[in-house]
């Protein structure tokens, strides 16, 4: 599956379970480690686990697994696609490690083009 397609199933399923402060980069131009960093802000540990686990679940079903996956138990959890990286972090793990300012040489997506609107708008 291409990338782009990974990137909107994946903040699709952030932006159904409430993720706050969704957003994506286009890193594939300044590292090898993926095409896209999605970035999400949960508002509690147990969003922050609800959140990957809805990725993962909706990657699945779209035939995709995840390479690898870190910090089950942490405020930050990563979930590798090789081509797009998933950080779902608490609020306070995102403040601190402030990945959007570390990575900001990168393009950032406009989420809008992608996100499924039509559902949010029947809720």
């Amino acid at each position: 599956m291409e990338a782009n397609e990974i990137l909107k199933i994946a903040a699709n399923a952030l932006n159904e379970k409430k993720a706050v402060d969704l957003s994506a980069i286009h890193v594939g131009e300044l590292t090898v480690i993926a095409d896209y960093f999605l970035m999400a802000t949960a508002t509690s540990s147990t969003h922050v686990r609800a959140l990957a686990d809805e990725v993962e679940e909706k990657l699945g079903r779209a035939g995709v697994e995840p390479h690898h996956i870190e910090g089950k138990a942490t405020g930050w959890i990563l979930l590798d696609y090789s081509t797009v990286v998933v950080h779902i972090f608490s609020r306070e793990a995102r403040e601190f490690y402030n990945l959007d300012r570390m990575w900001n040489d990168g393009e950032a997506v406009d989420l809008a083009e992608i996100l499924d609107t039509a559902q949010e708008a029947s809720e």
